[in-house]
């Protein structure tokens, strides 16, 4: 018999409102009420039994791929990235896609792009006004879509860079305007797509790539070349089949929004978080001023646990499948909370606090840290934002006196799916 765990009463709609204003309030509301497991009802996307516990955070991620369908639940970015999205795709589809991408990611290759990233952060720096106060995310978005471009698009300098450069900013504006949430909250990531207003915004970005593509598909250099639209043109699935311009298209624009604005924002907070502390500020300035990287990768760590850059994961049932007790029915999403699980206090003491600490003797567990989701689906891009970051933040610590623009800390805000500094990150370089 199904069953779902118990939740808020109220109506759809009163509850879709709570999760577009306040959502951190909301889960931990539910989670005082309700316990570990809970369900919630938010507009287009059905019925979500959200999870805390890591046992069940585990079931999920180590269970069937065919029961448990992430392309499904990431549908809310259909308009965006298109069907041939790597997170779009489930089952045999997704594995094909996902080995073709994988590649580019490990190893040596992403080592590669090591000083790239420290020269465009160094660039960037520079610009940045001394004195006064400023918003750090919109500064952090703009150096790593540099890195996107460079990196994933292989363009680096002319004419060519600052069309692509225009056009992608452009994209994003658009995307993640306030309005076209509503909307699709509204109508649904399908019809929202086939508006024509939404049509004719995308039109300059895919036109913009389709070109590139052609582009370097004609260069006599291509296997020479390291960067990874290079790359993807030259990878063959099992059946010898090279990806077609569409596929591309949906993997660059993939890449694009999951390695430009996450690691943007997430850098935003990691910066906030250190300015609010002086002392463990102090000691990641003269640890990488020293060559030293370990409380770096701490402090990474804990930023990505505190503040992670999104507040869940989901995974659409094909079937009737039972967690902590509960028979849930097939169409009903369970949803990993990556927000609530960083926040329980018997895995993280002070889980409100920021303590890099936590991680210089103790590896983040599989399953209570999760900023980037898990199993089959964790992000392609995990080892790259993070090697990202340390480059960036080493750059601002080496170089930089960053103080906050205000004492008190800044709220979590909303940027269509991701979480935010609501104030943008207000720090004074001295």
């Amino acid at each position: 018999m199904n069953q779902l765990p118990p939740g808020p009463r109220a109506p759809r709609a009163f509850q879709t409102l709570r999760w577009g204003a306040r959502p951190m309030r909301f889960m931990l509301d539910c989670r005082e009420r309700y316990g570990d497991v809970f369900t919630v009802r938010i507009a287009q996307e059905g019925t979500w039994v959200m999870l805390s516990d890591p046992e069940h955070v585990k079931q999920v991620f180590t269970g069937d791929p065919a029961v448990f369908h992430a392309g499904e639940g990431n549908q809310i970015l259909l308009p965006l990235v298109g069907d041939h999205s790597v997170l779009l795709l489930d089952e045999a589809a997704h594995m094909r896609e996902r080995k073709l991408l994988l590649p580019p990611f490990h190893g040596q290759r992403m080592e590669r792009y090591g000083e790239l990233m420290r020269a465009i952060a160094r660039d960037e720096i520079a610009r940045w006004p001394r004195g006064e106060s400023f918003q750090l995310h919109p500064r952090m978005q703009a150096l790593t879509l540099e890195v996107i471009i460079r990196a994933v698009l292989g363009v680096d300098e002319g004419p060519r860079l600052e069309r692509i450069r225009g056009t992608l900013q452009d994209l994003l504006h658009n995307v993640m305007h306030p309005t076209s949430t509503l909307l699709i909250a509204s109508l649904g990531p399908r019809r929202f797509g086939r508006l024509p207003m939404v049509r004719k915004a995308m039109a300059p970005s895919t036109d913009l790539l389709f070109e590139e593509i052609d582009h370097r598909r004609a260069q006599p250099d291509l296997e020479e070349r390291e960067d990874i639209l290079s790359m993807l043109i030259q990878a063959r699935h099992e059946d010898g089949r090279s990806m077609t311009n569409r596929e591309l298209r949906d993997e660059l624009v993939t890449l694009l929004v999951a390695g430009h604005e996450t690691t943007a924002t997430a850098l935003s907070w990691s910066v906030e978080r250190l300015v609010r502390h002086p002392a463990k500020l102090e000691r990641l300035q003269a640890e990488v001023r020293a060559g030293e990287r370990e409380y770096l990768d701490a402090v990474i760590k804990e930023t990505l646990r505190l503040r992670p850059v999104l507040p869940l994961v989901v995974r659409r049932l094909t079937e009737p499948v039972e967690i902590g007790g509960h028979h849930l029915p097939a169409g009903v999403s369970v949803t990993p909370c990556i927000y609530l699980v960083h926040r329980r206090e018997d895995i993280y003491p002070e889980p409100h606090s920021f303590r890099p600490e936590r991680f210089l003797d103790t590896q983040p567990g599989t399953y209570t840290w999760i900023p980037f989701g898990g199993g089959v689906r964790r992000c392609l891009g995990a080892s790259f934002a993070m090697f990202e970051m340390e480059q960036v933040l080493a750059a601002v610590m080496e170089g930089l006196e960053v103080e906050p623009a205000r004492l008190r800390s800044e709220r979590v805000g909303r940027r269509q799916i991701t979480l935010t500094p609501r104030r943008g990150a207000e720090v004074v370089v001295a």
